[in-house]
């Protein structure tokens, strides 16, 4: 089984990056769970949602205590939200953060992944310059960070689920995919 936990702030797609990959992954034949966790159901505030994969039926529906990925929509959470709790030896990290920042020391012995979800939303018109929304971007690049599913997968459910400009979430998706990088160790 593998378990995913998204986190971000209400408004940036956290609940539907989660659904997204959900989607894919039963388009590729696995069994899937996907679901959300608010506390402040406001725009801006922490958001956490959950995901789910496995080849035999899940019947486990409580939150995701230690992920094998985790996936950081807004780098602002890594200070004051453990947005690493639980993450299991190992675990794989993607991060939304701009490209040539400099990142803040990360703990563990995790690999960390990075792309600049924000610029490669706002560049295709998904959202706002000033409020991005990353999710489509994201999911590009947790194709490309994962064996479990395929970019044309999460490119075919992107396109069935975005509500508006389905050519610009692809595309948004498929350049993440491109530029996402691993952080050197």
């Amino acid at each position: 089984m593998m378990e995913v936990r998204f986190h971000g702030r209400g408004g940036q797609g956290v609940v539907i990056a989660s659904e997204v990959l959900a989607k894919a992954a039963f388009r590729m034949g696995f069994e899937v769970s996907s679901f959300p966790f608010f506390g402040v159901e406001r725009r801006g505030a922490p958001v956490t949602a959950f995901a789910r994969i496995d080849k035999r039926p899940i019947r486990n529906k409580s939150s995701i205590y230690e992920p094998d990925f985790v996936v950081i929509l807004d780098s602002t959470l890594l200070r004051g939200v453990d947005v690493l709790e639980g993450l299991k030896a190992g675990g794989t990290v993607l991060i939304n953060y701009p490209d040539g920042t400099p990142l803040p020391t990360l703990p563990g012995s995790y690999k960390y992944f990075t792309l600049d979800a924000n610029a490669i939303a706002a560049a295709h018109g998904i959202g706002s310059k000033v409020t991005p929304i990353v999710n489509t971007a994201i999911m590009g690049g947790f194709a490309r960070i994962s064996d479990w599913v395929s970019i044309e997968a999460m490119l075919d459910t992107i396109r069935e689920v975005a509500p508006v400009k389905k050519d610009e979430n692809v595309a948004a998706a498929r350049e993440a995919y491109d530029r996402t990088r691993e952080v050197p160790a």
